[in-house]
């Protein structure tokens, strides 16, 4: 297939599933406010450092606070990953690639952006749990659209090894939440407000009910083993490196636990990490520790991707943009 096409069907996945996962990013915080009360604004600043843009925010608005932290992260168009800059970029790969996609996929991705566009900020904040669930229907309903009307065929796979992928990274960044904001002090530990708060956290991936069929009782250990290595629940990061995988074999037609690229090389071994490791290890090793390194090796898997797929495309448009 054209690389054009594969690489806007890539990113169209990752945005719209981005947009989503920021969405659950600020749910956290809005379940803890609930909970907590919002005494103090140290529940904010974090939330920024884990999306990876603190540098950028504390520039343009200084010590971080509810109402800034929300701007910034839902309707800025000068931040790149806020839910609307987001859903402006899923839009315009979805336009250059209209005929590959179901025109469903394309009259609902207009109204995700349209409804986010025309929100008011005070209002969305004032009703945050209301907008918060639209936004992740929205990008939930384009997934269900592209799973049953889009053919299982190349494109598919990189909108799904796309989706995964950006999935898998999310899923740890909310756990990095936990450690930057909510990491009790050990006297704290197994307390009502610790699992208040390990509570709050399944919520903000959807997690809480599968996680309570599953492990009962909340315990730092079992959440940290469900959201990181779980193999059925399908936002925990070893589901989404083992279903990116598979994508990612589909499109090269390596066999099952080979590899003819390097990007199968290190995804592979990334997710046989997982496979072996549990979750006292990862606790024991430090959770943030642990994140900080998975992050890095899916930049290697990123990277890889790029330059074996898109890197040739992406020339090319940079040439074109250059005449």
């Amino acid at each position: 297939m054209l690389s054009r096409v594969a690489d806007s069907v890539f990113w169209l996945s990752r945005y719209i599933e981005r947009a989503e996962n920021v969405a659950r990013f600020l749910d956290v915080n809005m379940h803890l406010t609930l909970d907590l009360g919002d005494s103090i604004d140290q529940q904010w600043e974090p939330l920024v450092a884990t999306t990876g843009d603190y540098s950028e925010f504390a520039e343009r608005h200084g010590r971080p606070t509810r109402e800034s932290v929300w701007k910034f992260l839902t309707f800025d168009r000068e931040n790149s990953n806020s839910i609307v800059s987001c859903l402006r970029s899923a839009r315009e790969n979805a336009r250059t690639i209209r005929g590959s996609l179901p025109s469903e996929m394309w009259e609902e991705l207009n109204k995700f952006y349209l409804f986010v566009r025309g929100a008011a900020v005070e209002e969305t904040l004032e009703h945050s749990n209301q907008f918060l669930g639209e936004v992740k229907r929205y990008s939930q309903t384009l997934v269900g659209i592209s799973d049953s009307l889009m053919s299982h065929d190349e494109a598919w796979h990189f909108g799904r090894m796309g989706r995964n992928l950006e999935r898998a990274d999310k899923t740890s960044r909310i756990l990095d939440v936990k450690y930057f904001i909510l990491l009790p002090t050990s006297a704290e530990v197994g307390t009502p407000l610790d699992v208040i708060q390990w509570s709050a956290l399944l919520k903000s991936a959807s997690a809480l009910e599968m996680y309570r069929r599953v492990q009962g009782r909340i315990t730092p250990d079992n959440v940290v083993g469900f959201l990181m290595l779980d193999l059925e629940f399908p936002r925990s990061v070893r589901f989404c490196l083992s279903r990116a995988e598979e994508s990612l074999r589909a499109i090269t037609g390596s066999a099952e636990r080979t590899f003819q690229i390097r990007a199968e090389q290190l995804l592979g071994r990334l997710r046989s990490e997982f496979e072996f490791t549990r979750a006292s290890d990862i606790i024991k090793s430090g959770l943030h520790e642990f994140i900080d390194r998975f992050q890095l090796s899916l930049n290697e898997v990123d990277g890889a991707i790029f330059d074996h797929f898109f890197a040739t495309q992406s020339m090319v448009q940079s040439q074109s943009q250059a005449q």
